[in-house]
């Protein structure tokens, strides 16, 4: 009996070494543009941080998932080319974020700090937006992000 068990826990550990190497592989095949995004604080301060663009629907369902780091004055862009209510969730992502929701026009509009790692719960713009902007977590604490502050560059449209 135990010859049999043993071989069907090798197999069993073989397909899940099988499908991390899968899932790893899918993750590595989406790949993001990068840009220079200006965040504007409402007492006139700028903060420079690089994005990666996620801007088609296979980088927006990507987007941060299976990330362990990202450097502190990056973050992720998602440009949804409409104007909608958002819901977003932090599936297979590690690293606890602030996510930054964003009118047309680059108005940080409503902010939800330190998404949990792993959540499935779900993160609710809670009023129409164009862009999620996703930063580790503590920037928003950090850079004295409030409502109202501003976005200029990748893509975003200038008032």
């Amino acid at each position: 009996m135990s010859g049999i068990c043993g071989i069907l826990a090798r197999s069993a550990i073989s397909a899940l070494f099988l499908l991390s190497v899968l899932v790893t592989s899918v993750a590595a095949e989406v790949s993001f543009a990068k840009d220079r995004l200006r965040l504007i604080t409402g007492d006139g301060r700028a903060h420079d941080l690089t994005v990666e663009l996620a801007i088609d629907p296979d980088q927006r369902e990507q987007g941060l998932m299976y990330r362990r780091q990202m450097a502190p004055d990056h973050g992720m862009l998602f440009d949804f080319g409409e104007t909608r209510r958002v819901m977003m969730w932090m599936k297979n992502t590690y690293l606890p974020l602030d996510m930054l929701f964003v009118s047309q026009d680059g108005t940080v509009r409503t902010i939800h700090e330190n998404a949990v790692p792993l959540s499935e719960a779900i993160i609710d713009s809670r009023e129409s937006v164009a862009y999620v902007l996703e930063l580790n977590a503590g920037t928003v604490k950090r850079l004295g992000i409030k409502p109202g502050d501003r976005l200029q560059g990748a893509g975003i449209a200038a008032p």
